[in-house]
């Protein structure tokens, strides 16, 4: 393979003439180039397009996130999923106008202080807003460089991680940061793909390592699987005249303070509830609650089986994380959009 200089120069080329025309490409503002980093994370494009462009008309400055209520927020990112996403957005706003006078910080350790922030979007911020020379390493940056450069061992190993870097560092010297960041990443999203790959038409062919090899299936290694989970929710519709009953998740778990019916987790497959099932709602016969929808609904690490029941009574006890609502006010919560897509059906 060529000089890592070479290859910074040659990728920088491709980039002039391939860059897709994206709402945050050529963004110098750091709050706007944070925003569009944090929803890209774990979301693609082409979905993420149209949240950055709605959370920036929300929420157009570090000064209006921080001053936003949080249902606010979690409403904005509603089926965006990840929600410790938004809810990490808002506090580290808050963090920026306590900390910092409501200025965005410049310097990387200042960066990668602020909540949610870690050494990838950190790195990232550095060097497309302030042209700094920082890396930053993400999984199409790890795939482009370990076929390119030929990187054997399992790229979820600290090592591997820490030569990437090291290869990185040294690319990213005696270029423009900024465009050089957006140039790799850009490569491995829309190029140097997982599953399609254009060899025949990219500029690194002769040199690539898994190319000459034909290892570009086999790269980048990945030895660790996550296993997924099943997990098993009922959800229980309590109307009381115009009003439904709703309650908040307020434990560490996934969709974290967003809202959601009355909720029954088993641990096996039920299809139908049972009496004991819903015993703890005082509902006394079976006949009471009647199935009205279910979806699979399938997360980076688990796999969610959801029922939703309507229930023919209204005097259970109303915990503390639970209120009425009337059906015009659901609107304004922030659902999981497995549960808002089912509101939008069946419910408003």
């Amino acid at each position: 393979m060529k000089s890592y200089h070479s290859f910074s120069e040659q990728l920088l080329l491709w980039y002039h003439d391939h860059k897709r025309e994206l709402p945050w490409r050529g963004e110098t503002d750091p709050y706007k180039i944070w925003i569009s980093e944090v929803i890209l994370q774990q979301t693609r494009v082409q979905q993420g397009w149209d949240y950055y462009l709605r959370f920036i008309s929300e929420f157009p400055s570090i000064e209006s996130l921080a001053n936003a209520d949080n249902q606010d927020v979690m409403r904005v990112w509603q089926g965006l999923g990840y929600y410790s996403r938004a809810r990490n957005l808002h506090a580290a706003a808050q963090q920026i106008m306590n900390q910092f006078h409501g200025i965005f910080p410049k310097k990387y350790d200042d960066i990668i202080s602020l909540k949610g922030i870690g050494p990838y979007t950190a790195a990232a911020i550095a060097s497309i807003a302030f042209n700094q020379p920082t890396f930053a390493a993400d999984g199409n940056v790890y795939r482009v460089i370990s076929r390119v450069y030929g990187i054997l061992e399992d790229i979820n190993l600290p090592k591997t991680k820490q030569q990437i870097q090291d290869i990185g560092s040294q690319m990213i010297q005696n270029v423009n940061p900024s465009d050089f960041t957006q140039a790799l990443m850009e490569f491995g999203a829309i190029h140097c793909t997982p599953k399609m790959t254009l060899c025949e038409e990219c500029p690194f062919e002769a040199d690539c390592y898994a190319r000459i090899h034909d290892l570009v299936e086999q790269l980048p290694v990945k030895i660790n699987k996550v296993k997924v989970k099943n997990r098993y929710f009922h959800y229980l519709i309590f109307a009381q005249n115009d009003q439904l009953l709703v309650e908040q998740r307020t434990q560490q778990d996934i969709w974290q303070n967003l809202y959601q019916f009355p909720l029954i987790e088993t641990f096996e497959p039920e299809n139908k509830l049972n009496i004991h099932d819903v015993d703890s709602f005082q509902i006394k016969r079976i006949d009471q609650i009647e199935w009205v929808k279910s979806y699979r609904h399938k997360l980076t690490h688990q796999q969610l089986e959801i029922h939703f029941y309507n229930v023919n009574r209204v005097d259970n006890k109303i915990q503390p994380n639970q209120r009425w609502v009337s059906r015009k006010e659901l609107t304004n919560l922030g659902f999981p959009i497995v549960i808002a897509n089912f509101i939008k059906e069946f419910v408003i």
